[in-house]
């Protein structure tokens, strides 16, 4: 398990809104049957997709409560702002 909660929480908020927008295209009226059909298989796969996430993320924190994983601050080290890692 490589992902981080913010990573987690990151991608669940991402397909959230992406099954609130695909119901949306289920929900028009002008739409053709045929898209409709296309969103309604797709917005099974997203909500699977959601499902795994939240699965992974409970995952992770029970093992955080478990003491069997440790929350890590990657810390961010930007070179290309920084004029001292500059070749002169």
């Amino acid at each position: 398990m490589a992902e981080t909660v913010g990573s987690l929480v990151d991608k669940i908020s991402i397909i959230e809104l992406k099954i609130f927008h695909m119901q949306k295209q289920i929900d028009r009226k002008d739409a053709s049957p045929d898209h409709r059909m296309k969103c309604v298989s797709r917005l099974e796969i997203m909500h699977e997709q959601r499902n795994d996430l939240v699965s992974e993320l409970s995952d992770l924190f029970d093992a955080v409560l478990l003491g069997q994983k440790k929350m890590k601050v990657y810390r961010q080290f930007k070179m290309y702002n920084d004029p001292a890692y500059r070749a002169s």
